[in-house]
């Protein structure tokens, strides 16, 4: 293939996933504060925001597994996945009624789930021992849309009012539709059906090394986000006084060190002991600052720590998806991303609803609570996965 057609085809997927995710991200910063207008209680809230992680889990990894077998389908639930987000944006910005926001918003995770198709296709556009640059790439690809909707939603909302965020969402997967039609399926040779029944598949993917520990450390990271910045952040910032204007200094402090830790991981080549210690110095520093958050009642304070917490997250995120890419053989490569996607999406449903219950029940600032002893679980399981690595290594050499 031509250079500078790969090129073009490089912008065209990357603008795609730009929409993919603006799409599901326009309302999400300002979502609890509606939610909590109509108004729902804190533990309706919770419900709902998790909601969005239910679907993913229930269909990332059938889908991964799925699609190992019919490999030339990727793109159509790609591109299925933007019409599932137009139906949802317009059930959001229509209805108040519990059920059917609560509809909308599984709908949402739907589109949230053909996420398994991109990160694989996407990684076939380069060679095998470029799989950070890939991920780090489209990591980047998903924290700029996220970040141009933190930064916008509120300032949208106090000029022209919440149904904006909704309309915004709906337009760009219009676009993103447009978009994703023209995406180049590029063949991966040594990619072909696998056979074998789905459930000796299923054992394959399981028993990959790695495979489990590296999943639930994105679980509870996963859990982090929406708890904090995609959950509870807006609704803890607003009780302090914040106003929804004053609200994008909170987003820009997490966001520009997310997204420049996801260019750095992008950027660099880092040999994977290397990767377990950025992991792990970057939770510990995680942990600390969720302790630290209940403490901090103004505009700066919350900025600050959030723009720790968007540092060290936009280190692990990368790392976690760049070891899962490269953890499986080709034939088994989207079921693997897929299982992965599957159970980090437990983190997405269970962190706001823990988190919704913790509010409710022991107010809203131990919300920060839940997410620090969370992201201490998070760093048991990396320090005891490297740990055992270590005892291996050492059993071998002998």
């Amino acid at each position: 293939m031509d250079t500078q057609i790969r090129r073009i085809h490089h912008i065209i997927f990357l603008a795609s996933v730009f929409c993919f995710w603006l799409a599901t991200y326009s309302y999400v910063p300002v979502f609890s504060l509606y939610l909590e207008s109509i108004p729902f209680s804190y533990g309706l809230i919770g419900i709902i925001l998790g909601s969005y992680g239910i679907t993913q889990v229930l269909l990332r990894f059938p889908l991964g597994v799925l699609l190992d077998k019919l490999v030339t389908l990727k793109k159509h639930f790609y591109v299925g996945g933007f019409v599932v987000a137009i139906i949802s944006g317009f059930i959001l910005l229509l209805s108040t009624s519990f059920v059917w926001i609560l509809i909308g918003r599984l709908l949402a995770g739907v589109t949230a789930a053909m996420w398994v198709m991109a990160t694989i296709m996407y990684a076939d556009y380069f060679r095998p021992d470029q799989t950070g640059k890939a991920m780090g790439t489209l990591q980047f690809a998903t924290v700029m849309p996220q970040f141009i909707s933190m930064l916008t939603a509120g300032l949208l909302v106090e000029w022209m009012g919440f149904a904006i965020p909704f309309w915004v969402g709906i337009i760009t997967a219009f676009i993103g539709l447009i978009l994703a039609l023209s995406v180049k399926v590029v063949p991966n040779k040594n990619r072909s059906s696998v056979n074998g029944s789905f459930r000796s598949i299923i054992r394959s993917t399981l028993s990959v090394k790695k495979l489990i520990p590296i999943t639930l450390i994105s679980l509870f990271t996963h859990a982090l986000l929406f708890i904090s910045i995609f959950g509870f952040t807006p609704v803890y910032a607003g009780a302090q006084g914040i106003s929804e204007g004053a609200m994008v200094w909170v987003m820009v402090a997490f966001f520009v060190p997310h997204a420049g830790a996801s260019i750095l991981v992008a950027v660099m080549n880092v040999a994977p002991h290397a990767e377990q210690r950025l992991i792990i110095s970057s939770l510990i520093l995680t942990t600390i600052t969720f302790f630290c958050m209940p403490l901090a009642t103004e505009l700066f304070s919350i900025s600050l720590l959030h723009a720790i917490i968007g540092l060290t997250i936009g280190i692990v995120l990368p790392l976690l998806l760049s070891q899962i890419a490269s953890l499986a053989p080709a034939s088994l490569k989207t079921s693997v991303m897929g299982f992965y996607q599957s159970i980090y999406a437990i983190g997405i449903f269970i962190g706001p609803y823990l988190a919704g219950f913790a509010a409710e029940q022991f107010g809203l600032q131990h919300v920060f609570t839940l997410a620090a002893l969370i992201s201490l679980i998070a760093l048991g399981v990396a320090g005891f996965t490297v740990a055992t690595d270590r005892k291996k290594d050492k059993i071998k050499t002998v």
